[in-house]
């Protein structure tokens, strides 16, 4: 196999199992508060406590991955261009 033949063998399978995870999992973790919904704050002892509430995720935890923006942005599209 050629060089060029086997890197788009490759980019066609991460594509593939990426759409497949945004199709069983469209969510994932917040990457600014990695799925808590807050921030983690310590007091002045060392223990950890309960910081202020996320504003990226509005303290859900969860952002939507950006292959399935795309695809609800396309289906979208699709949707109101069919009517």
């Amino acid at each position: 196999m050629t060089p060029v033949i086997l890197a788009i063998t490759c980019l066609l399978g991460i594509t593939l199992c990426y759409g497949g995870l945004c199709a069983v999992s469209p969510f994932g973790n917040c990457r600014k508060c990695r799925g808590w919904g807050h921030a983690m704050k310590t007091d002045r002892k060392g223990r950890a406590k309960r910081g202020k509430d996320c504003r990226r995720c509005d303290a859900t935890g969860k952002r939507i991955r950006i292959g399935r923006h795309f695809y609800n942005t396309a289906a979208r599209l699709h949707r109101d261009g069919t009517r």
